[in-house]
């Protein structure tokens, strides 16, 4: 009777070195988990890039509004006829303790 529990309890210790070591015991489980998960978020991330580009090539197929939104923000392209103003903000030369004369000389107050 104690050599079969004693072989009962080696092949328990056996198992159980089995279940936790890292060569495919919890601890690989685990890991394989976490692995599992950051793909998991890799592809959702990735499926909504691939909607938003389809969205884009199906705009492109089918009108040219996204055409011409596109060549007015990237191209800065502007229909024939209209009229492109560009507002500058130019710095107020008496709020500058220094200012710039005509020659670009600096001239203190």
């Amino acid at each position: 009777m104690r050599m079969i529990a004693l072989l009962l309890l080696i092949l328990l210790a056996a198992v159980q070195r089995e279940l936790w070591s890292e060569d495919g015991g919890l601890p690989a489980v685990f890991a394989l988990q976490r692995q599992i998960d950051l793909q998991l978020k890799e592809n959702a991330r990735l499926r909504e890039r691939n909607q938003a580009l389809d969205a884009e090539v199906h705009d492109l197929k089918q009108g040219l509004e996204a055409i011409e939104e596109r060549a007015r923000s990237e191209m800065g392209m502007v229909k024939e006829g209209e009229t492109f103003y560009q507002i500058v903000d130019v710095p107020d030369p008496s709020s500058s303790p220094e200012h710039v004369t005509a020659n670009n000389e600096q001239v203190s107050n």
